[in-house]
């Protein structure tokens, strides 16, 4: 027996829900009342809504419908809806419509008739509420938003990398999704790294698996690559928040978007339990109230054995687990969902424990503080502001707002609490990962929460690490920039993360937003690949560590003096910090005042003043730490003059006079000195000429031979003529020497200087060849070639000019190409024009210098080569194999490089050659993608041999080739059927259901396939065959009982040919049961009996089901489930009533689409008398409004609160409105309306004189309308 339901006064047996709607679509609002003939009215804001262009009203029985026409956003608001003294109250939600080109590229199914609208959201197509396949507008393998990369309309992001952006997506549970995300590819040189994130931190790269996949390709076309992420057998747990990254070596990129899970709701109507309520109240209507609109009971059992007819999508959360507490799901769960969790729990007296539930289960009340809650979570990225609001039921309320408990002060501009009207607002200005926190609204007893996340943004690097050459023991510094102050680093060597440690190794500083990688002393082991890593990027640099090698760039050279003559050493080494100790024939020098020594920079200079013959000796120069010694002689020569006598001629006194022309060798730069002793009486006159290519410039009087005035130029220089500081060529003479001084020697002082000493008794003579010789000029821009992943071969031509010196080497020095650091190759000159350069970082890009070296020094560096970058070619393709062979074709196929490189892949080459022949063939022109290929138009009989190749920007990688040759011929192979398991018994589907068998075979050359049903060759386009060269498929879109039969498929290949047979049945549900009767009745029982259905749905019956139904209520209640017999007993009938029978029929499909009902009621009689009962008259107490109490007219003081008062009465009870001067006050936040008992109150807050003017009350109900009027006056004080 039912159980009875609890009685109310609603009218209605079925409410409008509100709705949401987008923008020129239809709202349809639908209610059902009690009972028929009940004047309903439809009101918006107040107002009753009529007929009209924009609004149809439908009334048909009990059922009354509300369309809203072209929906606009002026239609948004709160309607209702009134039958007698009941009122429903709903809203209307207007969202922007979808724009036109951010629609898919695969049309959607044309959107269904609007369904009435039952709750709010609920305007999902049809095809998303089945969950069989995801939405189209929702996203797809193609991202919903932007036209395709490549094409004319492709969007331009300047600053990141997305080219398309993952878009917002919704999902049925239980179907698919796919994310796509774009990036371009056209500057980058390598992949880019994306990865996919659920929430804050959950990367889903760990959680790939079956329902879970991450997809990547590159389009060379369009150079743009594509990442997906496809979601399958969606559940609710995967609706959230997700985060796509995208990330370079230089740049950083992320977009966020999120994912809605929809329930899975079935065909009918979305309200299940409505469907099946009891009731038990009499005269078959059903009264609910309107707090209690789940009043009554729910007959779950047929819910249950109805489940076949909802589609309701399987929770993987609800599967039953053994430690599972089935009453804490049940609290949790929504009642739509109790029968599921029945169902898979195995609960079988499910009406009991609901019973039980509903004791111990609150039932959540409608919030009394707040209007509108926080979000259950809010994301806001560092150094932006926040809002949290919420609306009060109360404006007046007092607010506190809490961060993990406690309470916010107002301090300085970081908190700012806002008040408009009932809406309170929490502003967090500058957000900070301290903000990172759970806050919560409280308001008097009542309070919500939120959580707030900070996303910190990536540190991007804004100045990378520069490579760095030192020598051991020396002090090396790292320094790069980063784009945030305070950011958190990571300092690798090699990969491996750098700690401090114990010895204080390395040192960490921090400046602002610099960062300092300090190592003290460089050993050798410190050599290496150094990284800063940031949570945006990382900075890479090379240290190379050298050993300690002085290298000398000028040596010390013998020297030759007169006495009271100054003597100079100087040595140049390439370390300016390098020390060094004088010796003189092995013994420490020590400096004095004649006697002095000087270092500045790389110079070293020992200075001898008045050279005396003590002086004559050899001199060391030995630097501190290195085994290296310079060593010279000095000569002291002494001037012996003989006495002669008065008219002596000229004499020039040096060890080369009479003999060829001696060399002197200066350096450039330096000062030459030729001091000349002479002799003569009286005093000769000097002259100084110098020859060049044959040529003679004369410095000093004229001579008083024959002058060649188009070859020499002479110029007299005495001290009457020429003081010491003037020019930069000068001579001095003395009365016993001649000196010759030039400043700064230059290659064009280069040549043979003659000396002619002239008195009247006669002449001398002498030539002094003078060489100067300097640094190498700068060679040319060497070249670049052979360039490999980490090396390259560095190729240049020796100077123009080697300075007067053979070239004794060069030296080598790189640079990435954004730096401004060279760093030396090798320490060691170089006697070679080529180097191989290694230990370079493949993808960066470099340049390259030389310089050349002679004796006198290093010559300024060449120019920069050309930017190359190091570039490896790919490694060979893997497991290269033959997959079939025909008289003129091959099919090949491999599988990619193991190592790709940072120059990618551009493809694959194919050849082929003759066994024997060393020549290869392209099997075709230029490149492929794929990884196989079948290669035609080859000599039949030939044996080949076949080699793959692998392709990229820096040339073929190496090849690998076929074991052995391969014959081109096709190879008879007998034909033979590969029938699947499954497919070997009877092959069941259900009417409407596609059929799709696929059956593989083999053979060579390809068989013939023939299919045939019942021996007859198949015909019609119901029934398709689809034929490859490796199997064959039957396919049926939709099944129909008819295609039931043996079908037989035959492959043949000339003589021979194999065969197999399938079975395949079409099932669908049974026919009604025949000649269902009523055999007997007797006390509280009845026999009943009927026959097999004429269809059994080809397909075996599994059994009957048997049910009953009150006469007076006619619901139906289970009695016998799965009944196997023809007959059966109904017992425990109630005496008294009349029941109903019918059964259904069950087989593999389901139910019988009917049941077989007895015609006519069975009574179960009551012994004795029967009581009848008398029969009363209904009363009527419904009354028009009426006041009681009217208005009165008042006078009151601006400023201070004023209140109208008036009584009223009327049954049903009337609504009550409140107008000033005809215009209604029940939106007006300054107007307070009370009603209690009758009594009417209109409070007036604070009035002014403009609220002054005629109030009118109004009431009204079913049977009439009053209204009661009178007039304020607000007086100003």
């Amino acid at each position: 027996m039912p159980e009875p339901g609890k009685k109310s006064g609603s009218a209605f047996s079925k409410k409008p829900r509100s709705a949401e709607v987008a923008a020129g679509g239809s709202a349809v609002f639908e209610a059902e009342t009690e009972r028929a003939g009940v004047k309903v009215r439809w009101q918006r804001g107040g107002s009753d809504i009529s007929v009209g262009d924009k609004y149809r009203l439908v009334a048909e029985g009990t059922r009354h419908t509300l369309t809203v026409q072209d929906v606009g956003p002026a239609d948004q608001g709160f309607y209702a809806v009134i039958a007698g003294s009941s009122k429903v109250k709903f809203d209307l939600k207007v969202t922007e419509a979808e724009k036109p080109e951010l629609a898919p590229t695969q049309a959607p199914s044309p959107a269904p008739a609007p369904a009435p609208a039952e709750a709010p959201g609920s305007l999902a197509p049809a095809s998303e509420l089945e969950g069989s396949s995801p939405s189209p507008t929702g996203p797809s393998s193609e991202p919903s938003t932007g036209p395709v990369p490549g094409s004319s309309g492709t969007p331009d992001d300047p600053i990141g990398l997305f080219v398309t952006r993952p878009q917002d997506g919704e999902v049925t549970a239980g179907g698919s999704i796919t994310f796509s995300a774009r990036v371009a590819g056209a500057s980058l040189l390598k992949p880019p790294v994306v990865k996919w994130f659920k929430g804050k931190w959950m990367d889903l790269s760990s959680k790939a698996g079956q329902h879970l996949q991450l997809h990547d390709s590159y389009d060379r076309a369009s150079k743009v690559y594509l990442f997906e992420l496809h979601l399958t057998d969606t559940q609710p747990a995967s609706a959230g928040g997700y985060r796509c990254e995208v990330s370079t070596k230089d740049k950083f990129d992320s977009c966020n978007f999120s994912l809605t899970v929809h329930e899975a709701i079935g065909h009918s109507d979305l309200d299940l339990r409505s469907a099946f309520r009891r009731s038990s109240l009499s005269g078959g209507g059903r009264r609910i109230s309107d707090g209690h609109e789940d009043a009554g009971t729910l007959d779950f059992s047929s819910l249950l054995k109805k489940r076949d007819s909802f589609r309701i999508s399987r929770d993987s959360k609800l599967e039953a687990q053994a430690e599972e507490d089935v009453w804490e799901i049940l609290r949790q769960a929504p009642p739509s969902e109790y029968e599921r969790i029945a169902f898979q729990h195995g609960v079988t007296d499910l009406r009991g424990m609901l019973k039980r539930l509903k004791g111990m289960k609150h039932e959540e009340r409608k919030s009394t503080a707040f209007q509108r809650k926080l979000e259950p979570a809010y994301q806001v990225s560092k150094g932006h502001k926040i809002r949290l609001s919420v609306e009060l039921a109360d404006p007046d309320a007092e607010v506190k707002w809490l961060k993990n408990g406690q309470e916010i002060h107002m301090s300085g501009s970081k908190y700012i609490f806002e008040s408009i009207g009932n809406k309170r607002t929490l502003t967090i200005s500058q957000c900070s990962l301290a903000d990172d926190a759970a806050y919560q609204c409280v308001v008097g007893g009542e309070k919500c929460s939120t959580e707030l996340f900070v996303k910190e943004p990536p540190v991007l690097i804004t100045r990378p690490l520069e490579d760095q050459l030192v020598m051991v023991g020396q002090r090396v510094e790292f320094e790069c920039e980063v784009s945030e102050e305070g950011a958190q680093v990571k300092w690798l060597k090699d990969g491996v993360e750098l700690t401090r440690e114990e010895t204080f190794k390395y040192r960490f500083k921090k400046d602002g937003r610099r960062h300092h990688l300090i190592i003290n002393e460089a050993t050798l082991e410190d050599a290496g690949h150094y990284a800063l890593r940031t949570s945006g990027g990382q900075a890479l640099a090379e240290l190379i560590v050298q050993e300690k090698k002085l290298e000398v760039y000028q040596s010390i050279a013998d020297l030759t003096v007169s006495a009271k003559d100054q003597a100079v050493f100087k040595c140049e080494v390439s370390d300016e910090n390098v020390r060094g100790t004088w010796l003189k024939n092995g013994r420490e020098l020590v400096p004095d005042s004649r006697i002095k020594v000087s270092h500045i920079g790389r110079v070293h200079k020992l200075t001898i003043d008045d050279v005396t013959p003590a002086d004559e000796a050899d001199y060391s120069f030995v630097p501190e730490g290195f085994a290296c010694n310079l060593s010279a002689k000095l000569h002291f020569m002494e001037v012996k003059i003989d006495f002669v006598p008065r008219q002596e001629p000229p004499k020039i006194h040096l060890d080369c006079l009479g003999c060829a022309s001696d060399t002197i060798v200066v350096v450039a730069g330096n000062k030459l000195r030729l001091d000349v002793p002479i002799s003569g009486d009286p005093a000769p006159t000097v002259i100084w000429q110098k020859s060049t290519q044959g040529s003679a410039a004369a410095v000093g009087p004229a001579s008083d031979g024959p002058e060649d005035t188009g070859a020499n130029e002479e110029w007299v220089f005495d001290k009457k003529l020429l003081c010491e500081t003037e020019g930069r060529v000068r001579v001095e003479t003395t009365k016993d020497r001649s000196i010759f001084t030039l400043e700064g020697a230059e290659k064009e002082d280069e040549g043979v200087y003659t000396v002619t000493v002239k008195n009247p008794v006669g002449e001398d003579q002498v030539n002094l060849t003078v060489k100067v010789i300097d640094v190498p000029d700068a060679p040319a821009a060497p070249k670049i070639s052979n360039v490999g992943e980490d090396s390259c071969t560095v190729q240049w031509e020796p100077p123009a000019y080697d300075g007067g010196q053979p070239v004794l080497g060069y030296i080598l020095e790189r640079k990435k190409k954004k730096s401004y650091r060279w760093m030396r190759l090798n320490f060691d000159l170089l006697r070679d024009l080529s180097l191989e350069a290694r230990r370079m970082i493949e993808g960066v890009p470099y340049e390259m210098r030389v310089y050349a070296v002679n004796a006198v020094g290093m010559s300024r560096p060449s120019p920069a080569s050309l930017p190359f970058m190091p570039i490896a070619p790919p490694s060979e393709p893997t497991h290269l194999a033959i997959e079939d062979v025909s008289d003129t074709t091959v099919s090949l196929k491999w599988r990619p490089p193991e190592r790709v490189g940072a120059g990618g892949l551009d493809g694959y080459s194919v050849e082929y050659c003759q066994e024997g022949c060393s020549e290869w063939m392209a099997a075709l022109q230029g490149l492929t993608e794929r990884t196989a290929m079948l290669v035609k138009d080859l000599p039949t009989g030939a044996r080949l041999l076949f080699r793959v190749r692998a392709h990229n920007v820096a040339g073929p990688g190496g090849a690998v080739t076929t074991k052995e040759p391969v014959t081109v011929q096709e190879i008879l192979q007998r034909p033979r059927l590969q029938l699947p398991r499954h497919l070997r018994q009877t092959i069941q589907k259900k009417v409407g259901e596609p059929v799709n068998l696929l059956i593989p075979f083999q053979g060579k050359p390809r068989p013939q396939v023939t299919w045939t049903k019942e021996g007859l060759p198949l015909a019609g386009e119901e029934v398709s065959i689809r034929n490859s060269p490796t199997d064959t498929i039957l396919f049926i879109r939709s099944a129909r009982r008819a295609h039931s039969g043996t079908y037989q498929v035959t492959v043949r290949i000339e003589s021979m040919e194999a065969k197999a047979t399938l079975l395949l049945q079409i099932v669908d549900k049974p026919s009604t049961p025949q000649d269902i009767r009523v055999t007997e009745a007797w006390g509280f029982n009845v026999a009943l009996e009927w026959k097999p259905p004429q269809d059994d749905g080809n397909t075996e019956i599994w059994g009957y089901t048997v049910q009953k139904a009150d006469k007076k209520t006619m619901e139906w209640f289970t009695v016998l489930e799965h009944y196997r017999r023809l007959h059966c007993v109904v017992p425990e009938l109630i005496v008294g009533n009349g029941y109903y029978f019918r059964v259904f029929s069950h087989n593999m499909v389901g139910p019988s689409d009917k049941a077989a009902t007895t015609k006519e009621p069975v009574f179960i009689p009551r012994p004795g008398t029967t009581y009848q009962p008398p029969i009363y008259k209904a009363l009527d107490f419904s009354e028009a409004p009426s006041f009681t109490r009217p208005l009165v007219n008042r006078s009151v003081i601006a400023g201070y609160n004023a209140v109208l008062c008036c009584a009223v009465r009327g049954s049903p009870k009337p609504k009550i409105s409140w107008l000033k001067n005809g215009l209604d006050l029940g939106e007006d936040a300054r107007f307070r309306m009370f009603c209690k008992q009758g009594v009417l109150t209109l409070e007036i807050r604070k009035p002014c004189p403009f609220d002054g003017g005629v109030y009118v009350c109004r009431a009204t109900n079913l049977q009439g309308e009053a209204q009661s009027e009178c007039r304020l006056e607000v007086r100003v004080p």
